[in-house]
Parts: C-alpha cells; sequence; structure tokens
C-alpha cells in the first residue's frame, strides 16, 4: 500500500507544486521588469485567473472521482459514460467563460479593489487570459482524468511542459519584447494549451478515445458529476475568494503597499497550499476506489498517511517562509519598505499552514467518499468565517495586523471542525458496510 499510496501522491505533488509556481513566474517578471504596482495588478485580477482554472479542475475531478468507484465496482461502461461526459462538459464551459468573463471583467477588477494604475495594468492582463479561457479549463480538467486512470506521471508532466513553456514566453515576451502585463498573459495561456498536450496523448493511447468513450445525455449522470464538483471547486477556488478579501482589507487599512506585500505572501502561501492540495487530490482516486469496493479499512489507512505526509509538508514549508522571507521578497523585486512589510506579515500565514494541512486533506477525503455536505461546510464555512473576521471583526482593532490574523484564526476553526466532521463520516460508513455484511 504504500508503495502504490507514493506512487500516485509524489507526482501528484510534483504537478500542484508548479502549478503553484505557474502562477508566480508572471510575477516574478513582472515585478523584477516593471514595477510593484503591476506585481500587485496581477494578484487583484488573479481570481479571475483562478476562477477559470478551479471550473476545468472541479469538473475533471467531479467526473474522475466516478470514474474511480466505477472502476472500484467494476463497471465499464459507467466509466465510459462518465469520461465522454467530463470531455464535453469542459469544452462547453470553455466557451460560455469566455464569453461571461469577457463581458464581465471590468465590473470584477473594481469589486476587487482596482483603481488607477492597479486598474488599468489589471485590464490588460486579464482580457488575454479570458481570450485563452478554453485552452486553461480543458488543460486543468484532463489533469485529474489522467490520473484517475493510473496516469499521474502523465498529469505531473502536462503540469510541467505548461510550466517550462510559461517560463520561456514570459522571459521572451516580457524581457526582449517588452510587451509587458500583455506578455505575461499570453505566456500563460499558450503554457496551458501546451500542458493539453500530454493528457490528449496519454488519453489516445492508453484509452483509445474515439473508441472508449461514450458520450451520452444522461442527466443523472451530470447532476452527480456537478454535485461532487462543487467541492472541488470550492476547494481550488477558496484560495482566490481570501485573496479577494485580503485585498481589499489590506488596501483599506495599509493602502498599496499593502497589497503588494499581500502579493508576494499569496504566491508563496499558495505553493504551500498546492503542495497539500496535491497529497489530497493524489490519494483521492485510491480512496474513491478503496470506498467504491466497500474497504473502509484501507481507506482509513490511506487518509491517515495522507494527513501525516501533509502535516510534515506544512511544517517544513512555513518555517522555511518565515525563516527566507527577507529573500522571497528580494526575489520579487520588492523594495526595502515592501521587503520590511513581508517580513513582519509572514509568521501570520506561516502559523496557518499546519491547521490548512488539516482542513484540505480532510476536504478531499469527504469528496473522495461523494460525503458532498461535509466538503461544502469546511471550504465555504472557511470563506464565509474569514471574511467577517478580516472585514468586520479583527482590523477596527488592530488594523493591518488584524488583516493578517484572520487567516490563521479562520483556519485553525475549521481545522477542528473537519476531525469533528470526519470522526462523524467514518462512523457513518463503518456502520453502512457492517448493514451490508
Amino acid at each position: 500500500m504504500n508503495r502504490e499510496f507514493f506512487r500516485f501522491v509524489i507526482p501528484s505533488m510534483i504537478a500542484f507544486s508548479f502549478s503553484g509556481i505557474y502562477s508566480i513566474v508572471d510575477g516574478w517578471f513582472v515585478g523584477n521588469y516593471l514595477n510593484e504596482d503591476g506585481l500587485a495588478a496581477i494578484n487583484v485580477a488573479y481570481p479571475i485567473t483562478a476562477f477559470i482554472l478551479a471550473t476545468g479542475t472541479a469538473l475533471g475531478m467531479g467526473g474522475s472521482i466516478f470514474i474511480s468507484i466505477s472502476q472500484g465496482k467494476n463497471r465499464l461502461e459507467d466509466q465510459r459514460r462518465y469520461l465522454g461526459i467530463t470531455l464535453v462538459m469542459l469544452l462547453m464551459a470553455g466557451i460560455v467563460e469566455t464569453l461571461l468573463l469577457y463581458a464581465a471583467y471590468p465590473y470584477l477588477l473594481t469589486f476587487f479593489g482596482a483603481s488607477g494604475a492597479l486598474m488599468t495594468m489589471g485590464e490588460e492582463y486579464i482580457r488575454w487570459i479570458i481570450f485563452g479561457t478554453a485552452f486553461q479549463i480543458i488543460g486543468s480538467g484532463l489533469v485529474p482524468v489522467v490520473r484517475n486512470y493510473d496516469g499521474a506521471h502523465i498529469a505531473m508532466i502536462s503540469m510541467i511542459t505548461g510550466f517550462m513553456v510559461n517560463v520561456i514566453l514570459d522571459w521572451l515576451f516580457i524581457a526582449v519584447f517588452g510587451w509587458g502585463m500583455m506578455g505575461a498573459a499570453l505566456a500563460t495561456v499558450l503554457g496551458q494549451g501546451c500542458s493539453i498536450i500530454p493528457s490528449l496523448i496519454f488519453l489516445a493511447v492508453r484509452r483509445k478515445l474515439a473508441g472508449y468513450i461514450k458520450p451520452a445525455a444522461d442527466m443523472k449522470k451530470i447532476k452527480e458529476i456537478l454535485a461532487v464538483a462543487v467541492s472541488p471547486f470550492g476547494l481550488t477556488f477558496a484560495g482566490s475568494v481570501i485573496i479577494i478579501i485580503m485585498n481589499k482589507n489590506a488596501i483599506i487599512h495599509g493602502g498599496d503597499r499593502a497589497a503588494a506585500c499581500y502579493a508576494v505572501i499569496s504566491y508563496v502561501a499558495y505553493i504551500v497550499q498546492m503542495l497539500i492540495q496535491g497529497v489530497g487530490d493524489g490519494s483521492q482516486p485510491l480512496i474513491s476506489r478503496y470506498y467504491g469496493a466497500g474497504n473502509m479499512d484501507m481507506v482509513r489507512k490511506l487518509r491517515n498517511m495522507a494527513l501525516t505526509m501533509s502535516l510534515v509538508t506544512s511544517a517544513v514549508s512555513a518555517a522555511a517562509l518565515v525563516i527566507w522571507s527577507r529573500e522571497i521578497s528580494a526575489f520579487f523585486g520588492m523594495s526595502e519598505r515592501g521587503i520590511s512589510d513581508v517580513a513582519g506579515a509572514m509568521p501570520y500565514f506561516a502559523a496557518g499552514m499546519l491547521f490548512i494541512a488539516v482542513e484540505r486533506v480532510m476536504t478531499s477525503v469527504f469528496y473522495a467518499m461523494d460525503e458532498n455536505k461535509y466538503a461544502y461546510t469546511l471550504i465555504y464555512g472557511e470563506l464565509i468565517l474569514m471574511g467577517i473576521l478580516a472585514t468586520v471583526v479583527l482590523p477596527p482593532l488592530m488594523g493591518v495586523t488584524g488583516v493578517w490574523l484572520s487567516v490563521p484564526v479562520s483556519q485553525a476553526a475549521l481545522a477542528v471542525l473537519s476531525v469533528i466532521l470526519l470522526r462523524k463520516s467514518m462512523g457513518k460508513a463503518y456502520e453502512i458496510r457492517k448493514a451490508r455484511i
């Protein structure tokens, strides 16, 4: 079991870490070749990008979970139907979101707190991101599908391919051609487009894609996928909603300097969150498969292994971020004042990472077992609690420090709640298994 666990989880962690690094590449080039305003503008606009990626991940994960459960039950026909429906939904979502986001992005940027230079640079960046919506949704959606077909290494290769293309094109478009924010966005979109290629080749060769899938207008299966997709969508997009909340309140209580400070912290914190999500989502195919087969003892063992690995990862990462916070700020081209701001704020975010490790892994376990209501509670409960703390409770008492402190406080509360819900969920699952025996 240990070997099988690491065969799924390690490539998933690497893939998700590249997803996190992917998100900071534009920020590094913009911060070093333009200025801190450009860095803050990308961070303000990033929730739109994250919404696009979360849509693809959610639909891909929703379909993949039922593919794995069908594998555990040895139902080949259901696998074929779930795969076909998932691919069609990814394509349709890419078309619909392109149209909707292009019409709405100026209003969204205003809502996120952008104005003046931040608004101008944010519009230039996000407009080109939206043009590549379909690439981003399909690319992110195929990753969990491939992983659930025992292609964790291919999912990793897809993410690395996108990352390498993005780095090369960022250098070419920003440093050489001087295309600024537009160049950063184009590099991201084209990188995502290239990441689709390994996944499609894998599915075409391994599953003989054209003859294997079975598209069907099966509303029951569509509803099942959408019901589960709400959880991974929230888990993936939650960080971006938090960015919206934190950016607005940082600007209110600390001005553009606080927004630039938070931009750096959110970039590196996102990498840690992606590593933790890599553990949870990497173990999901196995958990879903054993859950589908009714083997709750293996589900429990996999859950414990994922939790241990996630806690170790978060502890090491938190220590590294605090120790090297000044070097991280300098890497992004921050001024000396900005470097001091980041060094002062980083410990608050590092403190929450152990709690994130528990909460995120438990959320992945819940939606892997089709326990959607518990996953919903954790994901959206965190957003509501953090929004209240960061907006109306702590900042009036502590200023911008209260904004930073809202993160670990809310994450600690949700980590405790996740353990309570887990005990309830596992007890119910064992009772169901005994009834079947």
